[in-house]
């Protein structure tokens, strides 16, 4: 019969047979590679000593192909709860080291039982993903495991905040549950993520593309649009997802977490006088005017290397936060197309989600044409972002730089679709399209080119202009560019308490 001290020995001993995980030859050749264990990115992201363990010595299930004698504490997932900033999160990190951190049923049912408690207690979940995928040695066991998982993430969409790290490989069925998440960090030449790999797409299709090429962090970060982020390392993917964290709410019943404000809310900066050039047809960096009127100059940029030429991302203002969406002057004239049109609506759906005002800076001269826009469904894909910005309920604030034309101005948050507060700068330019294609439409064939002159500069000073919106109420007020700041702030505080409900519906149908 086994004494006190001896049982509570063979307790210390199974706990430290699941932190090892793998065992210590693994673990250093994840450390060789630039990796962290699945612990360490743990220990890195939640405030010191906060997290708790559970399931700790769950083991699978599986005995067939001799796996009944291989059996190692944890399973090769790590999950449990703790605290970013004082705040409670869940989390789950799958571990490389045991069975290549592949999903078994038992692990599966570790993260279901930490997403059902998320949501019971709402809590953001964060999945920190570096798996080999399903565990081929239980078949349709691992198959179940990921669809429950796969249920439960659309079940606590818009309900809880969800966050996805790819940390190293993630591929197949894997992808799907990251997918349906909200934002996806992923880590430069380390992780990856593709539906098939390239050993496959070579016997189907024939191509040959590397997994850096197919599934790297860059290559979803600039091309595919699947990922928000890229970090350099894990540390840096987790540093970043705690930075993050610190504008969202809990959950959808909560407003999103104020800091105290140290930057003057009365700030006025010159310097915003001059940054929209006199030229209309001048590029200038949207983000300078960003970054001047925002609390500390601090602008956390979400999907910075897709989509260029709009911009989206979070920041506060009087220590509050918010959500920007802008139209980006020096990428494609800040043009409308069928990616920005996509990121800039899913960005503004997730604020709504989580009662995030959204402030939008407004400097578009269309929609692009072309036919890849047309035949790539540019009429359907902005509409999704018109969808978006009418659907939202939160605060929404608008201000107009310069160009606002055509459909585009409706689109951008208008007075017409629901905006609760729209400025405009003096040298807004609000009208169906610019002064030249309006003069060759209105005049066709039948001015010289001295009149045509004329007409022209008739147009701009008539139309060219935000005065004509602001007799008609289409624009609350015009502001000069160096009080920007602080009307941005007095808006919000105006709609801080606002409060709307669409008509009662089971949902909308969007146009995906």
């Amino acid at each position: 019969m086994q004494t006190i001290e001896e049982r509570f020995q063979f307790f210390e001993d199974k706990n430290r047979k699941a932190e090892l995980g793998g065992g210590v030859d693994k673990i250093a050749k994840i450390h060789k590679s630039g990796r962290m264990t699945a612990r360490e990115r743990i220990q890195t992201l939640l405030d010191v000593n906060s997290f708790v363990e559970m399931d700790k010595l769950v083991m699978h299930r599986c005995h067939d192909f001799g796996m009944g004698h291989n059996k190692v504490p944890g399973d090769g997932m790590v999950t449990g709860y703790g605290k970013i900033d004082g705040r409670q999160v869940f989390v789950f990190a799958q571990d490389f080291t045991v069975f290549g951190g592949t999903m078994s049923r038992a692990n599966a049912d570790k993260v279901v039982k930490i997403m059902d408690m998320a949501m019971r207690m709402g809590a953001p979940l964060i999945g920190l993903n570096d798996s080999g995928g399903a565990r081929i040695q239980e078949g349709v066991e691992s198959l179940a495991g990921y669809a429950d998982i796969f249920y439960r993430n659309v079940m606590a969409s818009g309900v809880i905040p969800q966050i996805s790290a790819i940390m190293g490989p993630c591929a197949g069925g894997a992808v799907y549950s990251p997918a349906m998440t909200d934002f996806i960090f992923m880590v430069k030449e380390s992780s990856y993520m593709f539906v098939t790999g390239p050993e496959v797409i070579k016997t189907v299709t024939h191509e040959e593309v590397t997994m850096e090429e197919l599934g790297g962090a860059m290559s979803h970060n600039a091309k595919s649009g699947v990922a928000h982020f890229a970090g350099e390392n894990d540390e840096q993917v987790v540093l970043m997802i705690r930075e993050l964290m610190s504008f969202l709410p809990s959950n959808n019943m909560e407003d999103p977490p104020t800091q105290p404000c140290t930057d003057d809310i009365m700030r006025q900066d010159e310097k915003l006088q001059t940054v929209v050039p006199a030229d209309p047809n001048k590029p200038y960096d949207m983000k300078d005017i960003i970054t001047t009127v925002v609390d500390n100059h601090n602008f956390f940029e979400v999907m910075p290397h897709y989509a260029q030429n709009i911009l989206t991302g979070f920041a506060r203002l009087g220590g509050k936060p918010v959500g920007l969406v802008a139209n980006q002057p020096a990428f494609l004239a800040g043009v409308l197309d069928i990616n920005s049109s996509i990121k800039a609506a899913r960005f503004v759906r997730f604020c709504d989600c989580f009662n995030i005002p959204i402030i939008t800076f407004v400097d578009v001269p269309g929609f692009l044409p072309g036919t890849n826009q047309e035949f790539g469904g540019i009429i359907k894909h902005g509409a999704k972002l018109l969808y978006a910005f009418s659907e939202a309920t939160v605060p929404k604030i608008t201000l107009i730089t310069r160009k606002a034309y055509g459909g585009a101005y409706d689109v951008m948050s208008s007075k017409h679709i629901g905006a609760d507060v729209n400025y405009a700068y003096p040298t807004a330019e609000i009208a169906v399209m610019g002064p030249e294609g309006a003069v060759n439409i209105i005049h066709k064939g039948k001015l010289n080119e001295a009149d045509r002159t004329e007409a022209v500069d008739h147009y701009r000073h008539t139309f060219a202009n935000p005065y004509k919106a602001a007799e008609l109420g289409y624009v609350d007020e015009i502001i000069l560019p160096r009080q920007t700041r602080t009307k941005l702030i007095q808006a919000l505080e105006l709609t801080q308490n606002k409060s709307k409900t669409n008509p009662p519906k089971k949902h909308g149908n969007i146009p995906l």
